[in-house]
Parts: structure tokens; C-alpha cells; sequence
């Protein structure tokens, strides 16, 4: 079970993210080869996989970070592949990345690092970009409380809101989620699943999350993308892709050890 690529028509935006064909090699070695993913406006979309499976590369793809050896990757329909540098900077001002480990920097205040995307690519006052920080934290569940504060001074629950309060700076209309709950207990790892969520309504963002992560996929996902060496094998709601006939999706799922009556 794959998903067909969609036909654009008149009059209908092109999905936010589109790959087709896709393919990357290093030397003889394919690590992708030949994904077709489609990603809806204002949807959730988990891409997940084991070690190897290459949803690092595929996401350095997304974003512009490696070129193609073959295929295509469409934002909003634009062909990224032949894009200059200069040329991909504006588009992946169309991204806000939240990383696995939030990224903050330790040695600026919660203000500095959330301030860090308007100071370096806008000329906004400073009492623009406070209160334009302030606003995203609140609207996160934080507030004017924890902008003096220091990154080793909030759980890991809070620097996540953080990271992805900086991640939508810059009004982003696709936010990317890397590995998100690796380490985190569960609780937090409900957490931090509910927050993606909330981000996803509050802001009308369409969410990439890179994962391995059973349990939190079939809580948060519109569309899984199962990735299992280099191809996608299983493409659709997340119910769907359980009833796959593929052993290999069945096997990665079952390894999981999750309960997945709970998510029926």
C-alpha cells in the first residue's frame, strides 16, 4: 500500500511537500530509492523507520541540506533540485525544524533563543521581537515567566515547547519534528505529542515528524509513511497501515511491543 501521487488541477494549491521518484545514492550505495510522498496541507505526517532506514537523508532532502541523484522534491510545488543556494534559503524559510534534542543554546536566556530567528533575518525592534516571543510562548503554555530563564533551568517537556516556539518565528507553513520524543519518559512523551498537535491547530502548520516511535505515531499521525530500507512501503491513516499485507511493515510494527487496540 503506497499513496498515488496526487494530479495538481486548476484552482488547487499544490500540496505543501511532494517527492517523486526520489532517490539518493552515495556511490554504489542507494539509501533512498525511489520515494513517493505526498504531505496534505495542515496534517500530520510521520515518517518512521528503524536505524538505517534513511529518514535522516530524506529529510536533509526535504530541506534542501543534499541534492537528489535522482527524482524530485516539490515545495508548494516549486522543484528544489535545481535551486541555488541563495534560491533555497527562501524556501526553507517555508520550514521550522524543532530537533531531537531542542537545540538550544545554553548560554543565551529562553528571550535570546526564541528572539534568535527574528534578529538574524528580520529588522524588527527589539520591543517588536519581545513581544512577538512572549506571544508564541504563551500561546505554547509558557510565558513571560521563563523568558530570563535558562535552558537547564526547564524541563524537557518546556525546552520542547521552546524549540518549537523558535521553530515558528518566522511563520513557517511546514514544521519539521526530528525524532521528538526520543529519551523522554512517557509522560513526557505525551507531553511533547500534544504539543505537536496544538502547534498543528493553533498555527495551521503542516507537521513532518521524523520518528521511531510507535506509540506516539498512532496517537498524533493523519498519514504514516512506513520507511524500511530506503523505500517507503506503507503509505496511509494510521489504521490503514496496520491491516498492511507486507511482512516487513507487519514485523516493524509487531517489534514494537505497542498495544495497538488501544489506538482503535
Amino acid at each position: 500500500m503506497t499513496e498515488a501521487e496526487p494530479t495538481d488541477q486548476p484552482g488547487h494549491a499544490p500540496p505543501p511537500i511532494r517527492c517523486v521518484a526520489l532517490t539518493k545514492r552515495f556511490g554504489p550505495h542507494a539509501v533512498l530509492d525511489g520515494i513517493d510522498l505526498v504531505c496534505h496541507p495542515g496534517e500530520t505526517n510521520v515518517i518512521i523507520g528503524g536505524s538505517g532506514a534513511g529518514k535522516t537523508t530524506l529529510l536533509r532532502l526535504l530541506i534542501g541540506l543534499e541534492k537528489p541523484t535522482s527524482g524530485r522534491v516539490e515545495i508548494d510545488g516549486e522543484d528544489i533540485g535545481p535551486l541555488s543556494e541563495f534560491e533555497l534559503n527562501r524556501v526553507r524559510r517555508k520550514f521550522g525544524m524543532v530537533f531531537q534534542y531542542a537545540a538550544l543554546l545554553d548560554s543565551l536566556s529562553i528571550l535570546d533563543n526564541v528572539a534568535f530567528p527574528l534578529r538574524e533575518h528580520t529588522k524588527k525592534s527589539e520591543k517588536e521581537i519581545r513581544e512577538l516571543v512572549l506571544d508564541k510562548l504563551e500561546k505554547l503554555g509558557l510565558g513571560a515567566r521563563v523568558l530570563d530563564l535558562f535552558p537547564a533551568e526547564l524541563s524537557g517537556g518546556m525546552r520542547k515547547r521552546v524549540g518549537l516556539a523558535r521553530a515558528l518565528m518566522l511563520d513557517p507553513k511546514i514544521i519539521v519534528y526530528d525524532e521528538p520524543t526520543s529519551g523522554l519518559d512517557p509522560l513526557t512523551t505525551r507531553t511533547v505529542d500534544e504539543m505537536i498537535e496544538q502547534a498543528r491547530d493553533l498555527f495551521g502548520v503542516t507537521n513532518v515528524v521524523i520518528s521511531h516511535d510507535m506509540a506516539s505515531t498512532f496517537r498524533i499521525a493523519h498519514r504514516v509513511h512506513v520507511l524500511v530500507k530506503g523505500k517507503i512501503v506503507a503509505s496511509g491513516p494510521p489504521m490503514e497501515v496496520v491491516k498492511s499485507e507486507r511482512q516487513d511493515v507487519r514485523e516493524f510494527i509487531e517489534a514494537s511491543g505497542v498495544d495497538l487496540s488501544q489506538f482503535a
